[in-house]
């Protein structure tokens, strides 16, 4: 059976708004060990599904999707975000 992990999309650190910032990504594992390659040294494989990011608005919707197509599915909970909030004042203690 084939495996999958499901997500949920960050904002990107290099942007301020948060736009595609709440979708769900499904993404294939492996189901072989990478190797090196023998001229550059990089980690690959000849499994291409690895390579395919689906993306779906709801995490219900991205369930359906690996349900009807046989997935077993890892769903990884979104991290919390800490805020520290403290004054300007602070910059100069």
């Amino acid at each position: 059976m084939a495996r999958a992990r499901i997500y949920q999309q960050g904002k990107p650190a290099t942007q301020s708004g948060r736009a595609r910032a709440n979708l769900f990504i499904l993404e294939w594992e492996s189901e072989r060990p990478k190797r090196p390659d023998p001229l550059m040294g990089w980690a690959g494989g000849a499994d291409t599904a690895e390579q395919l990011r689906l993306s779906f608005p709801t995490l219900e919707a991205a369930l359906a999707y690996a349900r009807t197509q046989g997935l077993e599915v890892e769903v990884v909970p979104p991290q919390t975000k800490r805020l520290i909030l403290k004054s300007y004042a602070d910059n100069f203690r």
